[in-house]
């Protein structure tokens, strides 16, 4: 076969597939896309963030931190029971 003749039956399935889609999404754009559009990116924002950002070192360091504001706070209350 020809290059030109390859290149040419190639354009006309890439025309014939370009049609097919462009019939597919007209018949479920009007009851389903405007629906996916507006959801797929806040999705998309929601699963792009990290789970665990602490490292082990600083997640320890916090836990002691929020130990010492807890019992600070159960001193000041236990000071104004009395």
């Amino acid at each position: 076969m020809d290059t030109a003749r390859i290149v040419q039956e190639i354009d006309s399935e890439i025309a014939r597939l370009t049609t097919a889609r462009n019939i597919l999404t007209a018949s479920n754009s009007n009851s389903h896309s405007r629906k996916a559009t507006k959801s797929a990116p806040t999705k998309r924002a929601v699963s792009a963030k990290p789970a665990n950002r602490l490292s082990p070192a600083g997640r320890r360091k916090l836990s002691e931190m929020m130990k010492r504001r807890w019992a600070e706070r159960r001193k000041k209350a236990a000071v104004k029971a009395k």
